[in-house]
């Protein structure tokens, strides 16, 4: 018996695919900008996996449509950072209620 094939070899990169499909149906872009968005990543010449071209394509797209800045991904990223290496493996993630999220 064969394995079926898994789309996501990681929880985040299947929590991407589903916040860009979120943000596609509340209206923030259409397909055709989301493609250019990713085409354009996959096209910059970075060596990356697909689904960091993925993210970085989905960070510069949410950046330039003004539904948060480069800084704020920035800075809730260190945070997720941070909160992820006071975690005990198996918990779940969570921010401090001081961390800045937009």
């Amino acid at each position: 018996m064969t394995k079926p094939e898994q789309p996501f070899e990681e929880p985040w990169q299947a929590q991407a695919f589903a916040l860009t499909v979120h943000l596609h149906d509340q209206g923030h872009f259409n397909w055709n900008e989301w493609a250019d968005a990713l085409s354009a990543q996959i096209h910059s010449g970075a060596e990356r996996t697909y689904y960091n071209y993925w993210l970085c394509a989905l960070e510069a797209l949410i950046a330039a449509k003004g539904i948060t800045t480069p800084q704020n991904l920035a800075s809730t990223a260190e945070a997720w950072k941070h909160a992820a290496a006071r975690t005990p493996h198996g918990q779940p993630i969570t921010l401090s209620d001081n961390a800045k999220i937009p």
